[in-house]
């Protein structure tokens, strides 16, 4: 970790975070502390990244433009 420890003990929820914009999103927040919860409808890439970004994150699926959830 490199960051200043400004997130520790905090729990962030990031959309779209399988790549792009949300993926550096979360990549950032785990460098401050934070356990890092990602959600996107791309499961191979969301999960990766859970992986990558190791015990400080974890993927759930999870479709914010259905209604019914």
């Amino acid at each position: 970790m490199t960051g200043l420890g400004r997130l520790n003990g905090k729990v962030a929820i990031v959309t779209g975070a399988a790549r792009g914009m949300g993926a550096a999103e979360a990549a950032l927040f785990v460098d401050e502390g934070a356990f890092v919860v990602l959600t996107d409808v791309r499961d191979e890439e969301g999960n990766a990244l859970a992986e990558a970004l190791g015990d400080h994150a974890e993927y759930v699926h999870h479709d914010v433009g259905d209604e019914a959830r």
